[in-house]
């Protein structure tokens, strides 16, 4: 059964949070807070898809809550759609220039507003398994800013360097990125759709396939390379990810 996306409303008026639960609580969980700190709050407790947040709220505005959530590493790969009352050109480029990925004036349309949500899950949910079931496919694909780049490509460099660690530890991972494991195990499951243990394996699993590639070394000598337990076992995760052997990738190469 698929995962429910949970969808954090921020407003501090209780008419539009009822009436955006109205559009959206059928299809959604949804989490609310009343301002941006409550917000940030509310991110760093929950597994959060998506955030829709008006702009004008007090104690921390939508604004200032979209330019925190863009700079944390943390949560910066959460979608946010901001809503606003103003329909300048200034008051749009004002809202994007802070890294929002949608901005919808009042008063809101459901179904434009259910479109935006869903075309901004779809289209990560596409590239998440585009990603996974394509070896080669560079890191920037499933990374939505440079922190999200800078974030895998140092966790994915600490899983290379300690390859030969057949039980990769992920406390030690979490600690290469000064996260506690709850907050690795949701970030990468976010960007990835993968436990951190699963990413271990993909990461291994997407070296092996470049050092496949270069045509230098034999199926078994990689596997022991990148840290599997046998040439059987690699062989068998390689196919389960890939949807082909090591062996035809090597041929198709």
């Amino acid at each position: 059964m698929a995962e429910i996306p949970n969808i954090l409303l921020v407003d501090d008026n209780e008419e539009i949070i009822a009436y955006l639960t109205d559009i959206l609580g059928e299809d959604y969980e949804l989490f609310v807070a009343t301002h941006g700190e409550e917000a940030i709050e509310r991110l760093r407790n929950e597994a959060i898809h998506l955030v829709v947040s008006d702009i004008m709220m007090p104690v921390m505005d939508g604004l200032e809550l979209c330019r925190r959530i863009k700079t944390d590493k943390a949560i910066c790969h959460v979608p946010v759609i901001l809503l606003t009352a103003k329909d300048t050109i200034e008051s749009k480029i004002e809202g994007l220039e802070t890294g929002a990925d949608a901005y919808i004036e009042k008063p809101v349309f459901p179904d434009y507003l259910r479109a935006q949500i869903s075309n901004l899950l779809s289209n990560r949910r596409q590239l998440r398994s585009y990603f996974a079931g394509n070896p080669l496919v560079h890191m920037e694909t499933i990374s939505y800013t440079k922190a999200d780049q800078l974030f895998l490509e140092k966790v994915s460099g600490f899983i290379l360097t300690n390859m030969d660690e057949v039980e990769m530890d992920l406390s030690a991972v979490a600690g290469e990125v000064n996260m506690s494991r709850m907050t690795l195990h949701r970030k990468i499951k976010a960007l990835t759709d993968m436990t951190p243990g699963d990413f271990v394996n993909l990461v291994r699993l997407r070296k092996s396939a470049e050092l496949l590639s270069e045509g230098s070394y034999k199926v078994y000598e990689v596997a022991f390379m990148t840290g599997f337990k046998s040439p059987a076992h690699f062989s068998k995760s390689f196919h389960r990810q890939f949807g082909f052997t090591p062996t035809q990738f090597v041929q198709n190469q």
